[in-house]
């Protein structure tokens, strides 16, 4: 079982040709309101490419709330401890331009209300395979689930979005921390990749830096360094991409794939997701990405 103690967010996505700038108006073409969350993305990203799945979080008493626990259900996430709460769930405004680039605005709503994991969670971080966990929920929350991983020996993946410091407490926890090339500059002070990779290892066991259309990065304290490329496709929408990297880089370790064959597994299932519109309804079935794996060693 994956646990995934993290964020809901109702996703309001509004297709552009170009983002506006600041006082700017320009006409979208599509509107739509879709499930996400970085944690929810995780959860259903992970639950679509073949593991168990349960989902540690918060959705407010309102109809998104009803809308996001019904998707993490459809999408085979065990949710018998999702808490509900008074007042709104999360949301995030996100402009998607034409070029597949997006910009993100995160409200907490319910998100904000998790000060911790609760003895049901804690229940379930005592009995995972991994436990992944993000930064869109209070970073005293976070920590408090990472330290009970660690006390219970169960792996911790840690997305460290949005950006921000991160307390010696909560790295000290961390088996493996994946950032993209700028959270890692902003985490580290570094802009070249290998010192930035360096540097992280200095704090976490490993660590995998995502490079959108040039694939990752990773390296480990016991050497090895490795180089993933991307698959390329022409993006469409690049919202749910690095969710779905984690979500499915975790199940490859949860089966005991080698670090490479892992990294393989995690961007075919990214590389699909982003051919695709929305965050959840863009991540792909475990048949899905065994099949473009097939077909690009065959």
């Amino acid at each position: 079982m994956i646990s995934v103690f993290g964020s809901t967010n109702m996703d309001l996505v509004a297709y552009v040709p170009t983002a506006p700038k600041l006082g700017e108006t320009v006409t979208g073409r599509v509107f739509r309101t879709v499930p996400g969350g970085k944690g929810a993305n995780q959860a259903i990203a992970a639950s679509r490419a073949g593991a168990d799945v349960a989902f540690l979080g918060a959705v407010g008493d309102d109809s998104f709330g009803v809308a996001l626990r019904a998707t993490l259900v459809e999408a085979g996430v065990d949710v018998s401890v999702l808490r509900q709460v008074q007042g709104p769930s999360g949301i995030a405004h996100i402009v998607v331009e034409d070029s597949g680039a997006n910009s993100i605005i995160v409200v907490p709503g319910a998100n904000g209300t998790v000060r911790g994991p609760s003895d049901d969670d804690l229940e379930l971080i005592a009995g995972s395979s991994a436990v992944l966990l993000q930064l869109e929920l209070p970073m005293e929350a976070v920590v408090g689930a990472a330290r009970a991983a660690k006390g219970s020996g169960a792996p911790v993946i840690l997305t460290p979005a949005p950006a921000q410091p991160l307390p010696d407490e909560l790295l000290d926890a961390v088996t493996l921390i994946v950032p993209n090339e700028h959270e890692a500059a902003a985490i580290t002070g570094l802009d070249d990749l290998g010192k930035a990779l360096d540097a992280l290892l200095e704090r976490v066991p490993e660590a995998v830096i995502t490079l959108g259309s040039e694939g990752a990065l990773y390296g480990s304290r016991d050497g090895v360094r490795l180089r993933v490329p991307a698959v390329p496709v022409k993006a469409v929408d690049t919202t749910a991409a690095g969710d779905t990297f984690v979500g499915a880089l975790a199940v490859a370790r949860s089966e005991g794939m080698a670090p490479e064959q892992a990294l393989r597994f995690a961007s075919t299932a990214a590389s699909i997701s982003v051919q695709r519109e929305g965050a959840s309804t863009s991540m792909p079935t475990r048949a899905e990405i065994d099949e473009a794996l097939a077909s690009a060693s065959g």
